[in-house]
C-alpha cells in the first residue's frame, strides 16, 4: 500500500468506527481485524502503520467526528506529512476543500471533561488516560514463580508478587509459557486489586462480575487452589471463556453461573448470605482504560452513565444478599469518574445501615472517598476504583 492508500484505508475503518462507537457496536480493535481479514494482500507493516493512524485519530479526537475524513484531517492539520497525502492520487483520499469539516481536537466532550475535572483530574492525569498502555503479565503461581520462570525477554518486575511489565505490543500470547497456562495477561492493577482482597485459604469467594475471569484466575493462583470460588456473570459469551481458561491455568473454579438480568438470585440463592467475600467487578464506562480502547470516550453519554450508574447498584445490593454477616463485599470498577466510584459508596451505606467502608492495602494508589484510586499518570496502571465494605 502506498502512503496515501493506507491513510484512505485508515479514513474506511474510522467510519465504521465512529457509527459502531455511537451506537455501542462492535469495539475498534475488532473492526481493524475484520477489515484486515477480508484484505489479505495488505502486509503487516501495511496494517500496522494503518492502524496507528486509526488510533492516533481517535485518542487526537475528543468530541465524536463527523466522519473519518474529518478526523484524518485533524490529524493532518498536525502533520504536514499527512495533509500531503491529501492529493488524489490513486487509492488515497480526495483533495481537501474548503467545505470539508475537520474535527475537534482534545481530551472528551465537554461534559465528560468536566465530569473528570469534577472527579480530581487534572491536565496531566487527563492526558494520560490517552497515553499508550505497557503489557502487563501475571507469572501464574499455580504453575510457575517470577522468581524462576525462563520467558524470551526479560520483563520489568512490578509491585504485584507475580506481575512483569513488556513493552507495548509484545506477543505472549506467541510464547510456549503462555499457551501452557504459566503466564497471563493482566494489568498491573487488577493484579494489586487481588492481592488487596482480605481472603484466605477455605473461604467461600463469590466474583459476582466474572467476565471472562481474570480475576477469577489470580484468585485460584493466590490461594492455590485452597478456596471455594463461584464465578458469575450474566454474559454468556465471556463467562463462556473461563472453563477454557481456567483448564489451561490449572484453577479449579468450585462453580460457573450463568445469570438472567434482573433475576440473578434465582442462582446464586443456595449461597444467599453464606459468602465469606462477594467481588463485585461492575459493568462501567470503562474510562480507566482509554489506554487501551480511546473509543470509549464516544460510546459514553450521560444517559449511558446514568444507565451504568443503575447497574451498579443493582450489582452492590446483589452482593450484599450473598455476604455473611461481618463477611466483606468489594467494589471495583475500572474507571476514574467519581459517578462509577465514591459516588456508588456513599449511596449503598445510605441504602445499608450498618455497612461499613473498610480500608484496603495498596502499594500503589490513593484514598478517593471512602475507596482507593489508581491512574496512569501516578501509578502506570489502568485506572480503577475500589472499595471494600463490611457485612454488619
Amino acid at each position: 500500500m502506498t502512503p496515501a492508500a493506507r491513510v484512505q484505508a485508515a479514513i474506511e475503518l474510522l467510519d465504521v468506527i465512529i457509527p459502531a462507537a455511537r451506537g455501542k457496536g462492535a469495539p475498534a480493535d475488532r473492526i481493524i481485524a475484520e477489515y484486515f481479514r477480508a484484505r489479505r494482500y495488505a502486509g503487516s507493516k501495511d496494517r500496522r502503520a494503518v492502524r496507528d493512524l486509526v488510533y492516533h485519530a481517535i485518542r487526537l479526537c475528543g468530541p465524536v467526528p463527523v466522519n473519518g475524513r474529518a478526523a484524518m484531517l485533524a490529524v493532518a492539520a498536525q502533520d504536514e506529512s499527512i495533509a500531503a497525502l491529501f492529493d488524489g492520487s490513486p487509492h488515497g483520499p480526495a483533495p481537501r476543500t474548503e467545505d470539508d469539516p475537520v474535527a475537534k481536537t482534545g481530551l472528551a466532550p465537554k461534559w465528560l471533561a468536566a465530569a473528570l475535572r469534577t472527579s480530581g483530574l487534572g491536565g496531566p492525569e487527563m492526558a494520560a488516560l490517552m497515553g499508550r498502555a505497557p503489557l502487563d503479565i501475571r507469572v501464574n503461581a499455580l504453575k510457575a514463580d517470577r522468581a524462576t520462570i525462563a520467558l524470551p525477554e526479560t520483563g520489568e518486575p512490578l509491585a504485584a508478587p507475580q506481575g512483569l511489565r513488556f513493552a507495548s505490543g509484545t506477543q505472549v500470547e506467541q510464547w510456549d509459557v503462555y499457551t501452557q497456562g504459566l503466564i497471563e495477561v493482566q494489568d498491573h492493577g487488577s493484579q494489586l486489586i487481588i492481592e488487596a482482597l482480605p481472603v484466605a485459604a477455605g473461604d467461600t469467594i463469590i466474583d459476582l462480575c466474572a467476565g471472562a475471569g481474570g480475576k477469577t484466575l489470580a484468585l485460584a493462583a493466590r490461594l492455590g487452589n485452597a478456596a471455594s470460588i463461584i464465578a458469575a456473570d450474566t454474559d454468556k459469551r465471556r463467562l463462556g471463556n473461563l472453563a477454557p481458561r481456567a483448564e489451561r491455568a490449572g484453577a479449579q473454579i468450585d462453580h460457573v453461573l450463568l445469570l438472567d438480568p434482573t433475576r440473578e438470585m434465582r442462582a446464586l440463592g443456595n449461597w444467599a448470605g453464606k459468602a465469606d467475600h462477594v467481588l463485585v467487578d461492575a459493568p462501567c464506562s470503562g474510562s480507566g482504560t482509554w489506554r487501551r480502547s480511546p473509543e470509549g470516550r464516544w460510546r459514553l453519554d450521560p444517559a449511558e452513565l446514568k444507565r451504568l450508574n443503575a447497574l451498579q447498584d443493582h450489582v452492590l445490593d446483589i452482593g450484599s444478599y450473598l455476604v455473611r454477616p461481618g463477611g466483606t463485599l468489594v467494589f471495583v470498577t475500572c474507571s476514574v469518574l467519581d459517578a462509577e466510584g465514591t459516588e456508588r459508596i456513599a449511596a449503598f451505606l445510605a441504602r445499608h445501615p450498618g455497612w461499613q467502608a473498610e480500608p484496603l492495602a495498596f502499594p500503589l494508589g490513593r484514598a478517593r472517598g471512602q475507596g482507593w484510586r489508581l491512574d496512569p499518570f501516578h501509578d502506570s496502571t489502568d485506572g480503577f476504583f475500589v472499595a471494600g465494605l463490611r457485612s454488619p
